[in-house]
């Protein structure tokens, strides 16, 4: 499982946060052709390490620069297993819980603040920058200890805490590896990746 340059490739998704909006919306990116939680004989099962998730927030249909007076804000994240499909923003509610640390499908979350939010005026953000808006993350995984996905499908979520003035898109990268897994560490992985 240790991060090897030569076995690491990237997936990506997104997903467009509608204008004057509320609660949530997500991308769901298939992984079936990546993971295999069943070991046969001598073959072992497989699983998505995730080393790193990269995020970007573009504004409009062609993720142009925010504009300065943008109000939105969000939470974001990404979430193994959860299988909730493609839904348009407004079409699901997602809870806090699921952007907890408590909560074992995590594999990685943020908040994003718009330049004119309450927030970012404040100045009390103290986190990293997404194309120049303050942004927190939470938590991500990392080349030491990767997130390893045993499902077959991760979700690219958010939900809107003050409305966007304009339509905005919300993209992940993730730096992945396909990993071998003995079957001590596949059944851990399953139990704890359990919707």
């Amino acid at each position: 499982m240790a991060y090897s340059i030569k076995d690491v490739f990237y997936l990506s998704t997104s997903a467009t946060i509608a204008a004057g909006t509320s609660n949530g919306g997500s991308a769901q990116l298939d992984l079936s052709a990546y993971i295999d939680p069943i070991a046969r004989g001598r073959t072992k099962g497989t699983g998505l390490a995730v080393y790193k998730a990269y995020f970007s927030m573009g504004q409009a249909t062609d993720g142009e620069p925010i504009d300065d007076a943008e109000v939105g804000t969000c939470r974001f994240g990404l979430q193994a297993g959860l299988g909730v499909g493609d839904v348009a923003t407004g079409g699901i509610s997602l809870t806090t819980s699921q952007y907890a640390m408590t909560n074992a499908l995590l594999v990685s979350s943020g908040d994003f603040y718009g330049p004119k939010s309450m927030i970012a005026n404040a100045n009390t953000t103290t986190g990293t920058m997404i194309n120049g808006t303050p942004t927190m993350q939470y938590v991500s995984p990392s080349e030491d200890v990767p997130y390893v996905i045993v499902r077959d499908n991760v979700c690219l979520t958010y939900e809107v805490g003050e409305q966007f003035t304009s339509n905005h898109i919300l993209s992940v990268r993730l730096e992945c590896a396909q990993i071998s897994l003995d079957q001590a560490t596949l059944n851990q992985l399953l139990r704890t990746q359990t919707v």
